[in-house]
């Protein structure tokens, strides 16, 4: 891809908020506000901020238990 190419579709972009601060986001820092932004978000994906939280299950103990009442 040659740069000129790369320019041509960020320039059909909307303007979205940007996912920290909800000011709109900008071309050179797209999808985010400025550069700052994108350190914040980088930053939570570094230190796991972005993580779904598991529910452990004890499945693994129940079934043991019910092939020894067989």
């Amino acid at each position: 891809m040659t740069a000129a190419s790369g320019n041509a579709g960020d320039q059909g972009r909307r303007m979205r908020p940007c996912p920290i601060c909800s000011k709109l986001s900008t071309q050179a820092d797209y999808p985010f506000c400025s550069d700052r932004c994108a350190k914040i978000d980088l930053h939570r994906w570094m230190v796991e901020g972005y993580s779904i939280p598991a529910v452990e299950t004890d499945d693994v103990d129940d079934e043991a238990e019910g092939g020894e009442d067989r």
